[in-house]
């Protein structure tokens, strides 16, 4: 393939340099996604302070795409309020990330749904529902 590829620089960072990777054992909220028509697997954690996200954090299997996402959406979501970060979308991350291909738009998908799915985790176990 001629040219730099399908992915903007940014996607590729991402990928090759990503941030707040790794499990968090004290965990407020975690949040797991799959997707198994790529085999993507995405985890997210998260630590409240108060109501915003003091810290956020990842596991992902998949592609680079899945990879880049991941880490966009702890970036992003890092200090906001829980209200704040479950109003971003896989369109967000995409747009953050300087775009992705279009096959491709299912992974930055996950990655919101798990920053959601890993709030509401910590919102049941808050409120006890």
């Amino acid at each position: 393939m001629a040219g730099k590829g399908p992915y903007s620089e940014k996607v590729m960072d991402h990928f090759q340099n990503p941030r707040n990777m790794g499990e968090m054992p004290d965990a407020d909220g975690t949040g797991r996604v799959g997707n198994p028509t790529c085999g993507d697997l995405m985890e997210v954690y998260i630590k409240v302070n108060g109501d915003k996200l003091e810290d956020v954090k990842f596991k992902t299997f998949g592609c680079g795409a899945a990879v880049a996402t991941s880490s966009m959406v702890t970036e992003m979501a890092k200090g906001l309020t829980l209200e704040e970060a479950l109003k971003i979308t896989k369109q967000d991350v995409a747009d953050e990330l300087g775009g992705l291909p279009p096959i491709k738009m299912h992974c930055s998908n996950l990655a919101s749904d798990a920053l959601h799915a890993a709030i509401k985790d910590y919102m049941e176990k808050k409120g006890g529902k």
